[in-house]
């Protein structure tokens, strides 16, 4: 289990973490979420003793991290997979690592073949793919066969076939009771493989909560209704204005809020009306994301004009502060 309390870390005049509380529990994957500058990557390495916070405390299975004896066979962190030495083979980066915490050559076969290089182990890793490097940066969290891990964006770079793999990895971890903290920014992903949600913006805690109590309570839920003919329509209509239901037409069908699916089917066999479609419409987790982040993306765009200008909440940025135009859009959340 990992808990933080307090945490707050400053650079110079800059808080990148402030006042961060939340508990990241065994058996489930729990995802972190924030936008560009929120304070995900300082966490991570607050978590991982890579940092020391100005205030606070983040601790491990009770314990902070530079306390663990072995701390590879208790923690298993994907920070930066292009941390390695490119002159090394996978094999001999693994175990370079292994020797440090006891872990034995056997293992790190072990888990070059669980992430699909053992054909390549003994191949230069700086000659690797960003995939690849990836793989081997998930061999080394997995290394010591630890309870707590942490994967900051470990699809980075993957095809569909790895995505999948690491979906797959992710819960099968998280099914075996460890303790599973993963970042990203694939919010279509995230959704097929966290349990719970940590969500942060301007390094504040913003939301902690299921996944599927996330998506409804940040998103517009609505029921998609359509009739057969005009008239029942009108009937169904009236009908549903009588009870205080909200509609909105979309192309011929009815986007009814304020009743519930089952309600909306009632209403309408008690006023003879044959239905044709009766939907339940939930939003997506992105959409539910952007809806609670609006406010703590750092830079928006306005788009409407031939040469976008950059926001800071409500105010324009300063062309000198503006990001490099090769980065804008990596730097505005859609």
């Amino acid at each position: 289990m990992i808990e933080a309390r307090g945490l707050t870390k400053r650079y110079a005049e800059t808080t990148a973490v402030s006042d961060l509380s939340f508990d990241v529990r065994s058996g489930q994957v729990t995802g972190f979420l924030g936008p560009n500058g929120s304070g995900k990557s300082t966490t991570m390495r607050l978590i991982m003793g890579l940092d020391r916070p100005d205030s606070g405390q983040v601790t491990l299975n009770g314990r902070v991290y530079r306390d663990l004896p072995w701390p590879l066979r208790e923690v298993g962190a994907l920070l930066e997979a292009r941390a390695i030495h490119p002159g090394r083979s996978a094999f001999d980066h693994l175990w370079a690592l292994a020797q440090t915490n006891g872990i034995s050559r056997a293992r790190v076969t072990a888990v070059l073949d669980q992430v699909g290089l053992g054909a390549v182990a003994h191949k230069r890793a700086g000659k690797f793919s960003l995939g690849m490097g990836q793989r081997l940066g998930i061999a080394g969290a997995l290394l010591g066969d630890p309870g707590v891990l942490l994967f900051d964006e470990p699809i980075n770079g993957l095809d569909p076939e790895g995505i999948r793999w690491v979906r797959h990895l992710l819960r099968g971890l998280a099914a075996e009771g460890r303790t599973v903290f993963v970042s990203s920014h694939l919010m279509s992903e995230m959704a097929l493989t966290a349990d719970q949600l940590v969500v942060i913006g301007r390094g504040r805690l913003i939301s902690e909560m299921p996944v599927a109590e996330f998506i409804a309570c940040n998103s517009r839920q609505f029921v998609r209704v359509r009739t057969s003919k005009t008239p029942e329509s009108t009937a169904l209509t009236e009908a549903l204005a009588a009870v205080g239901a909200q509609i909105v037409d979309d192309d011929g069908a009815m986007c009814v809020t304020g009743l519930c699916a089952a309600e909306i089917g009632e209403l309408a066999a008690s006023v003879g009306v044959t239905l044709h479609e009766l939907s339940p419409q939930m939003a997506s987790l992105e959409d539910a994301f952007m809806e609670l982040t609006r406010d703590s993306v750092e830079f928006h765009v306005h788009e409407a004009a031939d040469d976008p200008v950059l926001f800071d909440g409500d105010r324009p940025v300063p062309a000198d502060r503006r990001p490099p135009e090769k980065d804008r859009r990596a730097s505005v959340p859609r």
